[in-house]
């Protein structure tokens, strides 16, 4: 499998490539980005879904572009995959050939079903870990639905509503009674076993909408993946006022310009599917298509990674670590577990310190005098898959705090997503301690009453003034005994 791997998924409104880098076998990140706005459906929705000489022009200048990208970035794999516009085409097929014949890229049409799978795949690998819910992901010329359930994709459907398509169809008419008869008529397909309290959002218009409701919010944390609110009276007002909102009052809503033409469609049918789906809670999800076939890629023969293992962390240990952290980790296990009588804490916390000290010098590859508020900045915005908001906050300000007071004006707006200044504290307690005692491994430690008893580093004058210096949670004392 080559390093470097690019990923096109051509849409009916955008042509979109990521190019991923591996790290290690699992261990990866998306080392670029690239969208071009192609309208590859335009004009085609109203002719049986024949693509318009122009749209195809459109797409393949696109395509060229991605590949003097490619080659830029030596990525040795191209994935790519074409969905509803190329799917309803009657001359996909002719387009196909002109872009293997002028590109060499290789363009795959991917039926409405597996396009479904490859979004909950992405979902169900790369959000923090659930056990049931639905995906919903609104494209310009359908949405795909799938269902989990147990950790698993039970089942797939794809139905013919994009933005791009009731745009076409009924916005441009100024007919926004036929778009919400059209939808409603579709959604009438949908098994009812589809319907779940837990909705996970894919796609561009269902991040706009989390967007959004972010500034609205004026929430903490700038990341959309994992970012979660409730599909509650308050919410579901305000996708529905987007929904019928005239194009220039979107701009009242912190919509980008750029979705004003094709937003008001989306809100539309994620506001209809969320209430026919008893939705009550939304979980937004930064990944899809492009990620899930990366995944098939890379996860076969299996579909999902090994327990325990997460593909952020692992790349941030492979590119920035700069020493193996795992006797620090064991170290502050080890510590947990015999303070427990003082802080009993529980899995949750033990959970957090552990992932902190995988990563707490992660920081230092941008400079050693900054290296906890460098790592602290690292976790919040590049350990991108598998933790929750909160997690990351908690796991930012271990790394940070850690061998340093701290109180809550010094999380500032984060400590809406943090754990209690006490908890935070021990955590932070044991990690720099693990930090000090993992270098030694003569090293014993056991608790007598409310003292630390550490032997075998009796004559280590350095370590004994870094232990005693460090901000204590409680009422602790370190003896050393030789």
């Amino acid at each position: 499998m080559p390093k470097r791997i690019a990923v096109i998924d051509l849409g009916s409104n955008s042509a979109r490539m990521a190019i991923f880098e591996r790290t290690s076998r699992l261990g990866f990140f998306i080392l670029r980005e690239y969208k071009l706005k192609v309208r590859l459906g335009e004009g085609a929705y109203e002719k049986g879904g024949v693509l318009q000489q122009k749209a195809m022009d459109n797409v393949y200048s696109a395509f060229s572009e991605f590949k003097s990208y490619i080659k830029l970035y030596g990525a040795r794999r191209i994935i790519a995959t074409g969905t509803s516009a190329l799917r309803d085409a009657p001359n996909a097929k002719e387009f196909i050939n002109r872009v293997k014949n002028g590109l060499g890229i290789n363009l795959r049409v991917v039926d409405g079903k597996s396009e479904a799978y490859y979004g909950g795949l992405a979902a169900l690998n790369l959000l923090s870990p659930l056990k049931n819910a639905t995906t919903i992901d609104i494209g310009g010329g359908s949405t795909e639905l799938a269902r989990i359930q147990n950790g698993r994709i039970t089942a797939t459907i794809s139905l013919n509503i994009g933005t791009v398509r009731l745009k076409e169809l009924f916005y441009d008419k100024k007919d926004a009674n036929g778009a919400s008869e059209f939808i409603n008529k579709l959604l009438k397909g949908i098994d009812k076993d589809f319907a779940n309290s837990d909705i996970i959002a894919i796609g561009g218009s269902l991040r706009a909408i989390s967007t959004a409701i972010i500034k609205e919010r004026k929430y903490p944390l700038e990341s959309l993946h994992n970012f979660i609110y409730p599909f509650n009276a308050q919410n579901s007002a305000y996708i529905r006022k987007i929904a019928l909102s005239s194009v220039l009052g979107l701009k009242n809503f912190n919509i980008s310009k750029d979705r004003f033409d094709t937003i008001r469609g989306g809100a539309l049918v994620f506001l209809k599917l969320c209430e026919s789906l008893g939705a009550k809670r939304v979980i937004t999800s930064g990944v899809g298509i492009r990620e899930g076939l990366f995944l098939s890629a890379i996860l076969r023969p299996g579909v999902k990674f090994p327990a325990n293992f997460n593909p952020s962390l692992k790349s941030l240990q492979d590119r920035f670590c700069p020493i193996d952290n795992r006797a620090t980790l064991n170290t502050a296990k080890e510590l947990f577990r015999v303070f427990a009588p003082f802080h009993r804490l529980g899995e949750n916390e033990l959970f957090l310190l552990s992932v902190a000290a995988k990563i707490f010098n992660v920081g230092r590859a941008l400079g050693y005098y900054k290296e906890r508020l460098n790592s602290a900045y690292i976790v919040r915005t590049a350990l991108n898959y598998g933790y929750t908001h909160e997690q990351l906050c908690n796991i930012a300000v271990i790394c940070q705090f850690h061998g340093k007071d701290f109180d809550n004006d010094d999380l500032g707006e984060f400590s809406k997503l943090c754990a209690p200044l006490k908890t935070l504290k021990w955590l932070c307690f044991l990690l720099a301690s693990a930090r000090e005692l993992s270098t030694f491994k003569q090293a014993r430690f056991s608790l007598d009453g409310s003292t630390l008893k550490i032997s075998g580093l009796s004559d280590h004058l350095m370590l004994k003034q870094s232990l005693k210096k460090l901000p204590k949670p409680a009422t602790i004392a370190i003896s050393f005994e030789d």
